[in-house]
């Protein structure tokens, strides 16, 4: 591991990923390449060979670290765990499937390298021409219309893996699992700014989906719930909140 402290962590949550995974880090190492930058993967719980890949992908790179969980304990706590072994004030995620693309990073980047506007804590990536199924697609628009009715974040496409945000506002934010389909609206309640970039998305590299449907939907309601239950309850915000700007196309 590099000893010159970044100014980006890139922290990628990964799991039975052995076909992106290698492709997906090479890439966001030429897109950073003239950045201070440090990537760490998230290995959680992988069983098809990943730790191995990952392992000759360190030995290549000097910024690429990796982290294992034993077992797996799902995407937000896996990005919680590299967050806190990041070093860089401003995080960037991504999916470890390679479906969002690395040279949308510095679309992500660009808000905070303007330096202008202290109280932004997240850039949310919007995906644009979707590579997914219909059935996907549709199922998204439904979960994202219900949770823009309950929680008023604004934004159409919250679960998108694509984002930047400030580490210090990251560790503002109460803690649940699956929090990171609701960053926007959370980051909202602690009264960070958000806002929103279109980014390109393409399909899998390998492996399969996560989640089907139904068990994304069977999950995602209670953590719905509780999300509008926090934000009612939350206190006055610390920061300045002036609700999410758009910034480019918004069509699925």
């Amino acid at each position: 591991m590099t000893s010159t402290i970044p100014d980006i962590s890139v922290v990628i949550p990964a799991r039975d990923e052995v076909v992106a995974i290698g492709p997906l880090v090479e890439e966001v190492g030429r897109v950073l390449d003239e950045r201070a930058f440090e990537v760490i993967v998230v290995d959680d719980g992988s069983t098809d060979g990943t730790h191995h890949s990952l392992t000759r992908l360190a030995a290549a790179h000097d910024w690429l670290n990796w982290l294992q969980n034993k077992e797996s304990v799902g995407q937000s706590a896996s990005i919680r765990h590299g967050v806190r072994a990041a070093r860089g004030q401003i995080i960037v995620t991504l999916d470890g499937d390679g479906q969002n693309p690395a040279d949308q990073i510095p679309k992500l980047l660009a808000p905070f390298d303007a330096g202008a506007n202290p109280a932004l804590g997240l850039v949310q990536g919007q995906r644009v021409a979707r590579q997914d199924t219909i059935a996907k697609r549709w199922a998204s628009r439904a979960a994202n219309a219900i949770r823009v009715a309950l929680l008023h974040d604004g934004v159409r496409d919250s679960g998108c893996g694509l984002k930047a945000f400030r580490r210090e506002a990251y560790f503002d934010l109460p803690f649940f699992n699956h929090i990171h389909r609701f960053m926007p609206a959370m980051m909202l309640r602690e009264g960070w700014e958000v806002q929103t970039v279109a980014v390109s998305h393409q399909s899998r590299h390998g492996g399969q989906s996560k989640y089907s449907n139904l068990r994304r939907a069977l999950v995602g309601i209670p953590d719905l719930l509780g999300a509008a239950w926090l934000i009612r309850r939350a206190g006055p915000p610390r920061h300045n909140r002036r609700g999410p700007t758009q910034s480019g196309s918004n069509d699925s």
